[in-house]
C-alpha cells in the first residue's frame, strides 16, 4: 500500500510542478513528461527508503 500512496502522491506532485515550471517559463505543459518523472521519483523514493530506513527496530544496549 505505501508503494501506491508514494506513486499516487509523486504523480499528483509531478505533475504540479510541471504545470507550474511549464507557466512560469512560458514553456509548454506535456502530461506523458511529467508522468515518466513520477515514476522516477517514486521508483527513487522506493529504493531510498529501503536502504535508509531499517526494519528492524534499533534496540539500545545499556
Amino acid at each position: 500500500m505505501r508503494y501506491v500512496m508514494t506513486l499516487f502522491w509523486s504523480f499528483v506532485l509531478c505533475q504540479m510542478g510541471a504545470y507550474v515550471l511549464s507557466s512560469m517559463t512560458g514553456g509548454e505543459y506535456n502530461f506523458k513528461t511529467a508522468s515518466v518523472m513520477a515514476v522516477v521519483l517514486s521508483l527513487a523514493v522506493a529504493v531510498l527508503s529501503e536502504a535508509v530506513i531499517p526494519n528492524e527496530p534499533v534496540t539500545k544496549h545499556h
